[in-house]
């Protein structure tokens, strides 16, 4: 037995182990109490530097002990020349990157970093580019890192054109690198902007949208540029087709531009002494201002939001003194000024005619699809030929359906309607568990088209029964609009947005799965509402109804409310305006 090393049993083994985590835990709840004992006395000496970088060196997401640490600085700026201050940062920067050792995404210590750097009196930004190059050579989407890069690039006015160069590294060594792809998408509308007068082109989407910069307010990036990218990006998905970073690049690329915020369309019933007013995106005209003139006079008015539910909102409404305008053989000229943009409408009421309304310029096609160049048409043909290619190859691959189908989109909505149907089916069947995702974006698409042929016939109907629907969008693209049919499709509410549809005067809504109808409120020309075969099952839900002056007809066959207990005396007492009711 002699010469052998002696084995601890397991038990034994543990009893130390745990005998040393409590001396350890001893030894900081010490150290932490130490320390907010001196912070509660307002004592900011060395000592309580030392104790908190001792908590923090094993522990870098203490955001109380920063905090701390941040006061104990300031206080040692006041009473240390520039010299030693510099000093005292360096070492803080020191300590700062032993944290990040112990954990490189470390919302605290990244934070801290980004404070000590800003007040450091001579920031060497060279060394941070340089940890910045380190850590994001052990992990390309640290985004902390990322973000605080960011910080550091503005700082010392790193040039766009070197930033885009590190990217083009990171990228080439890594397809997948999202981070990446996403900073290449905030810099190249820096370096290659769109010139204000050349059509809309691009526009980030959700997933990868640039923050404001002052210096591009739209995010657009001239077609020269576009083009290069989009062979880049091919190349990314041909090598790996799988991977989502190059596929969700592409898309940005694809995205249309976002319209300018403007007053799009106004809206003037003589009868009801109302006006409505559509913008091109959701404002709250209560804080930026909204003034109506009637013949030169400003008229004193309260604006309402469509549903009480917005506080910004596409539609804004007021309601004119009675009488004012009601009399049909005047003529009257009104004009809306948008204080905040310092836009306005100016149009004028003719005799003989009860409603009256002017309307932005820009078409429907405008709004769902970027103007086209000829030699850009020719490339996203080319590049819908090529994901068509790869398709055939990788039969099962989500993203590269998904992406035919915007190349359709961008390229001819009207026009590949049909093949994008097949391509959603095929992509619901590859991909189950994204198949709701999948429908609400084909709904959307679908609405988008039906805008744009009611917008070439130039009527005021809205038609898109038996579609598959399960959402409904764009409803402030119909205020106009005096009927509607929606029937036949798999609707479940008529949402909060529905209520934006202020000439609205027939619903059909037939053969849908609609359970609340929040969006049926305050519609002043609403006159007829069909929903039979749907799943009301309550009389509550028919309250909003109530708020339509001009309901005469209500069709609910089919639906459960028509088997509650009295329910035509009820529903008599709540819709008293209803004449023509059909259970």
């Amino acid at each position: 037995m002699h010469g052998r090393v002696k084995v601890k049993s397991t038990a034994q083994q543990e009893e130390e182990k745990r005998k040393e985590r409590e001396r350890k835990l001893k030894i900081y709840v010490a150290a932490r109490d130490a320390c907010f004992s001196k912070r509660k006395d307002g004592i900011l000496d060395d000592e309580a530097l030392n104790l908190s970088q001792q908590l923090l060196s094993s522990n870098p997401d203490f955001a109380t002990l920063w905090n701390f640490r941040r006061e104990i600085l300031m206080h040692q700026e006041t009473v240390k020349d520039e010299d030693e201050v510099q000093k005292l940062y360096e070492a803080e920067l020191s300590f700062l990157e032993s944290c990040l050792k112990v954990n490189p995404k470390s919302y605290g210590s990244w934070h801290h970093r980004s404070w000590v750097s800003a007040r450091l009196p001579r920031p060497d930004w060279a060394r941070e580019l340089s940890l910045c190059d380190r850590c994001l050579n052990l992990d390309d989407r640290n985004f902390h890192c990322w973000d605080y890069r960011r910080m550091v690039v503005k700082m010392s006015k790193v040039p766009v054109t070197q930033e885009l160069q590190f990217t083009d590294r990171l990228i080439s060594s890594n397809f997948s690198n999202y981070s990446s792809w996403h900073y290449r998408s905030t810099l190249l509308p820096l370096l290659h902007p769109q010139s204000p007068e050349s059509p809309s082109l691009s526009n980030g989407s959700p997933a990868a949208s640039p923050p404001p910069s002052p210096t591009n307010q739209s995010h657009r990036v001239c077609e020269e540029q576009l083009l290069k990218e989009y062979e880049l990006v091919q190349n990314a998905f041909f090598t790996d087709p799988n991977d989502q970073s190059a596929w969700f690049y592409y898309r940005w690329l694809l995205g249309r531009a976002q319209r300018d915020e403007m007053i799009s369309c106004v809206y003037v019933s003589r009868e009801d002494g109302r006006v409505a007013v559509a913008f091109s995106r959701p404002v709250n005209v209560l804080t930026n201002g909204l003034l109506l003139l009637l013949d030169g006079q400003p008229q004193k008015v309260q604006w309402r939001s469509f549903h009480p539910q917005f506080k910004h909102s596409p539609v804004w409404i007021c309601d004119l003194p009675p009488g004012l305008i009601s009399d049909i053989t005047n003529e009257h000229d009104l004009s809306v000024h948008w204080c905040e943009k310092h836009t306005h409408k100016d149009w004028t009421l003719h005799t003989g005619r009860s409603e009256s309304w002017c309307r932005d310029s820009a078409t429907g096609q405008e709004l769902f699809k970027s103007e086209l160049s000829v030699e850009k048409t020719s490339v996203l043909q080319s590049e819908l030929q090529s994901c068509q290619q790869l398709q055939e190859l990788e039969q099962l691959n989500k993203w590269c359906l998904l992406t035919i189908i915007l190349l359709m989109r961008a390229l001819d909505p009207l026009g590949y309607e049909k093949e994008t149907l097949t391509y959603f089916q095929t992509l619901k069947e590859v991909d189950v568990m994204r198949s709701a995702y999948y429908s609400d974006l084909c709904s959307k698409f679908m609405i988008e088209n039906t805008i744009l042929k009611m917008e070439y016939a130039e009527v005021r109907v809205f038609s898109i029964a038996n579609k598959n629907l399960t959402n409904l969008c764009h409803l402030d693209q119909l205020l106009l609009v005096t009927h509607i049919n929606l029937s036949s499709n798999q609707l479940r509410r008529l949402p909060p947005q529905f209520a934006m549809l202020q000439c609205l005067q027939v619903l059909e809504a037939e053969d849908n799965c609609i359970e609340t109808l929040e969006g049926v409120y305050q519609l002043p020309e609403l006159e007829e509402v069909l929903l039979k075969n749907n799943k009301i099952s309550s009389l509550a839900v028919l309250q909003q109804l109530a708020s339509c002056p001009k309901l005469k007809r209500l069709d609910l066959r089919g639906n459960p409310v028509t088997q509650t207990a009295d329910v035509e005396p009820q529903l008599s007492k709540l819709l008293p305006s209803v004449t023509d009711l059909l259970l």
